[in-house]
C-alpha cells in the first residue's frame, strides 16, 4: 500500500494553498478507500512532510509557513502536524 501513497503524492497539487489542502483532502479520501490505515495514513503524512519540506518552494506564505514549522519540530512535533494535515484536509 505504501507504493500506492506515494504513487498519489505525485498527484498532490501545491502551487496554492487551496489547491494543496484539496489535492490532499483527495489522497486523503482514496487512501482510505483502498483500505489505508489511520496509523499508516499518519506515517505516511510524517514522509510526506519530509518531501514538502526538501522539494516544495517557499514562495507561497502558507508553504513558507509549513516548512518552517516542520523544520523546527521534534519527530513527535511533526507527527502532530502530519494529523492536523490530515485534519485540514478533511474539511477542505
Amino acid at each position: 500500500m505504501k507504493n500506492e501513497l506515494k504513487k498519489m503524492l505525485n498527484q498532490l497539487d501545491a502551487s496554492s494553498w487551496e489547491k494543496w489542502k484539496k489535492s490532499l483532502g483527495n489522497m486523503v479520501s482514496q487512501a482510505e478507500k483502498i483500505g489505508v490505515s489511520q496509523n499508516m495514513l499518519e506515517e505516511f503524512a510524517v514522509e510526506f512532510g519530509d518531501f514538502l519540506d526538501a522539494n516544495i518552494s517557499p514562495d507561497i506564505p502558507e508553504n513558507k509557513a509549513m516548512k518552517e514549522l516542520w523544520e523546527v519540530a521534534n519527530e513527535e512535533e511533526q507527527k502532530t502536524l502530519a494529523r492536523l494535515m490530515i485534519k485540514l484536509s478533511r474539511n477542505s
